[in-house]
């Protein structure tokens, strides 16, 4: 069983000028996560990163400005995630504002191209366009690359993955992770580097005097900057919460795209209130189910056009994928969780899983979940296709261990064992021989052995200490909603407290419907908490920890704890 620690967040530096209307708590949260003064939360465009401090922009600028006044043919290289799909919509939508006429796009099936501008994807344009513009993809495309200009077209990569040994020699690259970037944010998404780009092109273009009428608002593409931004889970460093804030407000605003608009609708939100939270658990996932289990071109699709109710019908297809997403995903994880019951698993510090009925496009799905209950580094397998002896596999890891470059290491000292891989700290994917892998498995363990002790398998339940009971008001829980944006790498505030359990009740079959008073005083409290429910009646006193939230219920709002932790107290 994995071992939870209990540690609250230290704040450095007392918060200081603040105005009085921010509660003291907000001031307490900002000052945890190293926001001590009011400009740290004044998330205003003016204050975002200069569009020129990215690297490459020069070169990248000149080919897409060619392209545009030689109205010559693009093509959009796109991912089939959310980062992907949504970078696809911001390029298209965006160069047509800067006036390039001949734009479309094309997205990989993960089951027939494979990943990124492959020479697969490469050989099914037809007829060649002049230039291939990638997002979120293209740093470890040297062979889609080389095979694009082999057939004469030109290749502009944007991406903000880590890059391999071996960069493709690409007419242009913008990425702020390659090792000579000096852009001080390396969080930023794909659908970020492909919005910078773009805001590059309108710099050169209005000093070469090319919008006499004025220029265009590239400031319409901030709900997909944010959505792409959040569902990719990259850090919300402040760069990053300006471009989400700036995206949430105008869905607030009620001027999201159509097809984000039918997307909140769908998943039973409020464009009113939509927050973060809503783009990384209700939004994102309905565009990415069509990655995993069909094609993002629907979704791509539905973050194009205008027409409001072509998009609704696309939503609802996305919303339908993604149930029968959510069905698959729950039994290949009940299966990995059998897996890891028997005692070949136990003891791995890395897990290695693979059933030969899994799907493909959620194995990732499945190591996030089983990282989550063993907080362990998890890879997770399935056959790559019919026709092939491949795997394909996805990992998930925990701090302290770099999933990327731990595959860097076993690639090196056992050349040939992985035939791909790409990622990041904390994800990454590959590909392997399916006869190879209870090597590799045997291989990961020993890596994760070496690198990681038992502090490092201990998960670590951080809070931001405790809420006095008073504050448990519906005023707190709508400042903490739009205080953030919260997300990766600026965590939701999450307070611990002691509750005696008045009443519950089971909501559905996995969830806990209850009723906590605190153990200073005051009224019971509302409380929700989600897959935790296996028959087992909560304990009448308990440690927890939640997040102070607000429950909108048929226009009425009410205080309720979302519940993320609990123990029993005796």
């Amino acid at each position: 069983m994995t071992t939870r620690v209990w540690r609250r967040r230290v704040i450095a530096t007392a918060p200081s000028g603040w105005p009085g209307h921010v509660h003291p708590v907000i001031q307490r949260v900002y000052a945890a996560r190293g926001v001590c003064t009011p400009d740290g939360a004044e998330h205003r465009l003016a204050r975002m990163l200069a569009p020129d401090l990215l690297g490459g922009m020069d070169r990248a600028v000149a080919l897409l400005m060619q392209a545009i006044a030689g109205d010559q043919r693009i093509v959009v290289a796109g991912d089939y995630d959310c980062d992907g799909a949504t970078g696809t919509a911001v390029a298209e939508r965006g160069l047509r504002l800067l006036g390039a006429r001949h734009v479309s796009h094309v997205v990989p099936n993960r089951f027939v191209h494979g990943y990124g501008l492959s020479e697969a994807l490469v050989a099914s344009l037809d007829p060649a366009p002049d230039l291939i513009v990638t997002v979120d993809n293209g740093v470890a495309s040297v062979a889609g690359v080389a095979a694009a200009r082999a057939r004469g077209i030109r290749v502009l990569v944007t991406d903000h993955h880590l890059p391999g040994d071996t960069l493709p020699d690409a007419d242009a690259m913008v990425n702020p992770n390659l090792a000579d970037d000096g852009f001080p944010s390396k969080a930023l998404a794909g659908v970020g580097v492909m919005f910078y780009l773009l805001l590059g092109v309108r710099a050169a273009m209005r000093d070469a005097g090319l919008f006499p009428d004025g220029a265009p608002d590239l400031a319409s593409l901030l709900d997909l900057v944010a959505l792409g931004t959040v569902a990719d889970l990259v850090p919300l460093d402040f760069n990053n919460r300006v471009l989400v804030e700036a995206g949430l407000k105008r869905m607030r605003a009620g001027k999201a795209c159509a097809g984000i608009t039918a997307l909140v609708e769908a998943s039973g939100r409020s464009l009113a209130t939509v927050g973060a939270t809503d783009l990384a658990f209700a939004i994102g996932p309905r565009l990415n189910a069509a990655g995993r289990l069909e094609d993002m071109s629907l979704g791509v699709a539905c973050l194009l056009t205008d027409d409001h109710g072509i998009a609704r019908r696309y939503a609802e297809q996305l919303s339908a994928i993604n149930q029968e997403r959510r069905e698959m995903q729950a039994g290949m994880v009940e299966e990995a969780e059998s897996m890891v019951a028997r005692a070949a698993h136990v003891d791995a510090v890395g897990v290695a899983l693979f059933d030969p009925g899994w799907h493909a496009g959620i194995v990732g799905l499945v190591a996030s979940k089983l990282k989550e209950k063993l907080h362990r580094p998890v890879l997770a397998f399935a056959p790559a296709g019919d026709d092939t002896d491949e795997l394909r596999g996805s990992a998930r890891s925990i701090p302290g261990f770099h999933i990327r470059d731990a595959l860097a290491a076993i690639d090196a000292k056992h050349p040939g064992l992985i035939l791909r891989f790409g990622g990041h700290a904390m994800a990454a994917g590959l590909s392997l021989r399916a006869a190879d892998f209870d090597r590799f498995a045997a291989i990961f363990d020993a890596t994760a052995r070496a690198q990681l002790d038992d502090e490092h398998l201990q998960a670590l339940v951080q809070t931001d200490g405790e809420l006095d009971y008073r504050d448990h008001t519906l005023d707190l829980a709508k400042q903490l909603r739009h205080a953030g944006p919260w997300g990766q790498g600026f965590p939701p505030p999450l307070f611990e407290a002691r509750f005696d359990c008045a009443s519950w009740k089971p909501m559905g079959s996995r969830h806990l419907r209850l009723q906590l008073r605190h153990t200073q005083g005051g009224a019971p409290l509302d409380a929700v908490m989600f897959n935790c429910f296996d028959g087992t009646p909560p304990p009448p006193r308990m440690r927890v920890a939640y997040e102070l939230s607000v429950n909108d219920w048929q226009g009425r709002e009410s205080v309720r704890l979302l519940l993320t932790h609990m123990e029993p107290m005796g």
